[in-house]
């Protein structure tokens, strides 16, 4: 029989639920102790809640965005993991978060940093946690910078730990109750763009996206799904669902577009077309790969507002997009390995 460990999970974002939550299913049903750690971080409670797992969140009142905060705050979460990790003597932790590292080198538990962000994109995190971490658990495309020498490699991409179809079976009633008698629906994605990396950074505006309700409108129903709060005008079209469900929206929506990477990926390993606008356009190396070498995601610059408005007109007169996007998908998943059974290797051999 196999050794039981003890495993940590730590979740800082809703993503990350998501990144995690198969894992951590296939960890309880194999008797391995498994906890989980959350801060306060949109609806992430909320998902987490929804398993009825047990879990602890170690920041719940959450943060301001200024430098000092963010500084103080992960010392204080650095705090609450380092006394979680007395009681619990976990044996390894998985996360996206400095947090682990700090704590695992100073306790000596093993930490793998699961990231999808090359190390130039994310710096002040690399520098952060990188470190200290025992193993960089990333997509080979991925850079992890002068650390690469801890990076283990996979063939594959955070949204495939939750979106490959061995995992994810889509709502039909969720597609029919958004399409509303109508026979297509878009959702649009508004970021916060608030975290220390996405300073000076920026996506989509106000004006863009009236824009671009006047051009989608009339093709069919449009859906906001929004991190940062929204004017009035757009509050009638905020999507009405449960945070667990927004991922079979994407499966059965005709477009998605937003300044939001994470959905962006979503969307495209789904095979629904997908657009992102933003600032990072270019410099993220798995959204490149998607975009060039599977041709499942579209990124434009903000340089270029008027490319995307025409991006998403000639996207409306396609009638086939979804069907070559899904084969597109069907394609991609033939070449890439299964996350979650990668950290299952990583526990069993820990």
């Amino acid at each position: 029989m196999n050794e039981k460990k003890r495993v940590l999970f730590y979740l800082g974002h809703p993503a990350h639920f998501h990144l995690f939550k198969n894992s951590i299913k296939i960890l309880k049903e194999e008797k391995h102790p498994v906890a989980i750690l959350i801060k306060k971080k949109d609806v992430l409670e909320n998902l987490v809640q929804s398993t009825g797992w047990d879990y602890v969140n170690i920041n719940p009142k959450g943060r301001k965005d200024n430098k000092f905060s963010i500084a103080l705050a992960l010392l204080y979460r650095n705090f609450q993991t380092w006394q979680f990790c007395r009681k619990f003597r976990p044996d390894i932790m998985f996360g996206t978060s400095a947090e682990i590292a700090h704590v695992g080198r100073l306790m000596r538990i093993k930490s793998v940093v699961v990231n999808e962000d090359d190390a130039e994109v994310v710096p002040l995190f690399a520098k952060l946690a990188y470190p200290f971490a025992w193993k960089i658990l990333a997509p080979h495309c991925c850079n992890a910078g002068r650390w690469n020498k801890k990076k283990s490699g996979y063939h594959g991409y955070h949204e495939l730990a939750y979106l490959h179809p061995d995992y994810f079976t889509p709502d039909t009633a969720i597609g029919r109750k958004l399409k509303a008698n109508r026979d297509k629906y878009f959702i649009l994605r508004f970021a916060h763009l608030g975290a220390h990396h996405d300073e000076g950074k920026k996506g989509i505006n106000d004006e863009l996206a009236n824009k671009l309700l006047e051009i989608l409108l009339p093709a069919g129903n449009v859906y906001i799904t929004s991190e940062r709060p929204l004017e009035p005008e757009f509050e009638p079209y905020r999507i009405q669902i449960a945070p667990q469900e927004i991922h079979h929206a994407l499966y059965f929506a005709d477009l998605y577009i937003g300044d939001s990477q994470t959905m962006a990926a979503e969307a495209a390993v789904m095979g629904t077309p997908s657009i992102r606008f933003n600032d990072f356009v270019g410099q993220i190396s798995y959204l490149e790969e998607l975009e060039h070498k599977f041709n499942l995601t579209t990124g434009i610059p903000t340089a270029k507002p008027l490319f995307l408005l025409e991006s998403v007109r000639k996207q409306l007169t396609n009638s086939d997009s979804k069907h070559i996007n899904r084969a597109r998908a069907e394609k991609m998943y033939s070449q890439t390995e299964d996350l979650n059974r990668i950290i299952q290797d990583f526990v069993t051999n820990c």
